[in-house]
């Protein structure tokens, strides 16, 4: 006997989504759960969940304020999800992504003022579901002889299909509708799933003996795929499981061919592929195939394939063990080849040893993070300082991700200093302890602070141990005084006074360095008992007096820039940071009143070096000494004061004056 099945039977995507779902609410203890209606049309999966505590109710009115309500794929009208709110009921939504699609459609345009055509089975929950988002207004078409005999006002028509609906009578009644309606919009909503389980049954039966239809005798769509695979093979059946068929119909078959409806489990189309090979009992297999599997069990394993959506793992037992995607890794941005590579020996957690779907459901992510969750426990006893980064900023603090877990980081504990906005630390990988844990409900609680107090007191041990006079760091500018600046010298802050910030005179330090800036400075002073730190930035070899040094010389000539004016004469710049005075008794060959008299701010001349006293820092200039002698004036020029010629020849103006001030005068 040679026995074929089709590749598409059993649960589709939206199937097999909606139990994942209910699986998760099923390992939710504190919650009361009901699914409104079956979950799917299938006896075996209804009665697998009722025994999890997992039972349908028929109304919305059985469930109690608090209690869960599992929508079903079918879906609902809009209705009951109004009466689930306004009762204080909670909603787990597995509707059918495909059926969503079709509420929104029907939704929009009956609002815009269409008449909705909903082809299907009137009787068909989903159907009945997208009625309600039309205020079940919608015409209803389940044949073409009900298209041909249906009135339509003035509006224009929307028509969507029942997911499930047979392609080939959709066609029909699209196509008449065509050519009666002139405004018509037409949405083919049935799901590309259902057309090719369709397709494919067709294709199966008609060169198979015999044809098996696996599901539930309440589902639409098994019915459907019965009624196909009956028109071409009239030896087929319809079964809810392979009990159901004498084993003499189908021994005497050269050629079975098995199909099912989108909520057939698999372990339904496993039993019957065992049973019609003569092999034992479906039920005493799978009870010697898992019988070292319990769930929550920890084993090892083997990665015989990576898919993109699931690693397959073999457990040493006849059937294998198949981790999704999402039991890989808690990090959404890794693929599952990023984690396991076939061959790979691999520790997992039994999540289910025989799901909906026939399968053994392992975890490697929940074997991980119980692990982590013990790591976690001994990194907070032993004070161990664990990374992870900001993902996200919360009332009074922000949450640091740790390998799944997330730990809440208080704003005192943050920084060193208090920080009342934190979103410009989100995406920072940051140093943290763990400072509290909630055992039972697995929340964390950490602290930034302790880790870099820490290591700010480390650094300051180190520092002072190797601090000297002298010694060269580079640093860190941290805050800018009328002062100096503060600046990091790892782990303690030493104090670069204004007037070391530069040769020049300068006002205020940020004309030379900002916050932020790496700097490199030496120790000028410091004191251990104080902990006060005097530090250097200027370098010698910068010094302007030791630069001019190689470009004047007594007797020698260059061109300056007036930069103030004095009553007993000039200052002008030679070079940046290096100022020679002009006496007024130099500024002409004949007698002057005023230095402004004939020089003014900014004015550059040639002066002639007559006088260096580079101790002193003291430079005389002369611009007489370059021009030309004048006649004998009648009268001899004014002595000039005592106080006058003794004043410091290149030293700067009282503080208090400036060179306007000087330039009144």
């Amino acid at each position: 006997m040679e026995i074929t099945v089709a590749k598409s039977a059993g649960f589709c995507f939206g199937v097999a989504r909606a139990l994942e779902m209910v699986e998760q609410c099923a390992q939710d203890k504190e919650t009361t759960y009901h699914t409104l209606g079956p979950i799917i049309h299938n006896k075996h999966v209804v009665d697998e969940l009722a025994g999890r505590g997992i039972a349908p109710i028929e109304s919305v009115s059985e469930a109690k304020p608090g209690d869960n309500v599992i929508v079903r794929t079918h879906g609902v009208g809009k209705a009951v999800y109004e009466e689930m709110k306004n009762r204080e009921i909670g909603i787990t939504d597995v509707t059918c992504p495909f059926v969503k699609k079709i509420h929104n459609i029907v939704e929009k345009h009956y609002k815009e003022g269409y008449t909705i055509v909903i082809i299907g089975d009137k009787n068909h929950p989903e159907v009945q579901g997208i009625n309600g988002w039309c205020e079940n207004k919608a015409v209803i078409l389940g044949s073409e002889e009900e298209a041909k005999s249906a009135k339509f006002d003035e509006k224009p028509l929307c028509v969507v299909s029942q997911t499930t609906f047979m392609q080939k009578i959709f066609k029909k009644i699209v196509f008449f509708l065509k050519n009666t309606c002139n405004d018509i919009l037409i949405f083919d909503t049935i799901c590309s799933a259902t057309e090719e389980r369709q397709n494919e049954a067709h294709a199966l039966a008609s060169v198979s003996d015999m044809m098996i239809v696996l599901g539930g005798r309440n589902s639409s769509n098994t019915q459907k795929l019965y009624s196909i695979c009956k028109s071409v093979c009239a030896e087929t059946y319809v079964l809810e499981h392979i009990g159901e068929l004498d084993a003499q119909l189908y021994n005497n078959s050269k050629k079975v061919g098995i199909t099912a409806g989108a909520s057939t489990p698999a372990v339904i189309i496993k039993e019957a592929i065992c049973k019609m090979e003569n092999f034992e009992s479906f039920e005493s297999l799978v009870e010697e195939s898992l019988k070292t599997l319990n769930t929550g069990d920890v084993v090892k394993g083997t990665v015989i394939e990576v898919r993109p959506n699931e690693v397959i793992v073999d457990l040493g037992a006849k059937q294998d063990g198949f981790i999704p995607a999402g039991e890989i890794s808690d990090d959404p941005n890794v693929t599952t080849a990023d984690i396991v590579k076939p061959g790979d020996e691999i520790e997992v957690f039994v999540v289910r040893v025989n799901d909906a779907d026939g399968n053994i459901i392992l975890s490697k992510r929940k074997l991980d993070s119980a692990k982590t969750w013990e790591a976690v426990k001994a990194a907070a006893e032993e004070g161990t300082v664990l990374e992870g980064k900001v993902t996200e900023t919360v009332n009074k603090g922000m949450i640091v991700a740790y390998k799944g877990y997330k730990v809440f980081i208080p704003e005192s504990q943050a920084s060193e200093r208090r920080v009342s906005d934190l979103s410009g630390l989100v995406g920072n990988v940051v140093a943290f302890k763990i400072i509290d844990i909630n055992e039972r409900r697995k929340r964390l609680v950490g602290s930034v602070r302790s880790v870099l107090e820490a290591q700010k007191k480390e650094l300051e041990e180190k520092f002072w141990a190797d601090a000297e006079v002298g010694k060269i760091y580079n640093g860190v500018v941290k805050s800018l005084t009328n002062f100096g600046a503060f600046v990091d010298i790892g782990g303690v802050d030493g104090l670069v006074h204004i007037s070391e910030l530069s040769w020049k005179h300068i006002k205020h330090p940020s004309e030379v360095v900002s916050e932020g800036d790496a700097i490199e400075v030496y120790i000028k002073d410091i004191n251990a008992e104080t902990k006060k730190i005097s530090l250097g930035f200027k370098k010698a070899e910068d010094n302007p007096w030791e630069v001019v040094k190689s470009k004047i010389e007594v007797g020698g000539t260059t061109t300056v820039k007036v930069v103030r004016i004095m009553p007993y004469g000039a200052f002008a710049e030679i070079i940046p940071g290096v100022d020679g005075l002009i006496h007024i008794s130099q500024i002409a060959n004949r007698r002057i009143e005023k230095p402004q008299d004939e020089l003014e701010l900014g004015q550059e001349v040639e002066v002639q070096v007559t006088e260096i006293d580079w101790d002193a820092k003291k430079i005389a200039l002369s611009i007489r000494a370059l021009l030309a002698p004048e006649a004998p004036a009648e009268e001899a020029a004014p002595e000039v004061p005592a106080a006058e010629e003794a004043a410091p020849v290149a030293e700067e103006a009282p503080a208090e004056e400036t060179p306007a001030e000087a330039d009144a005068e």
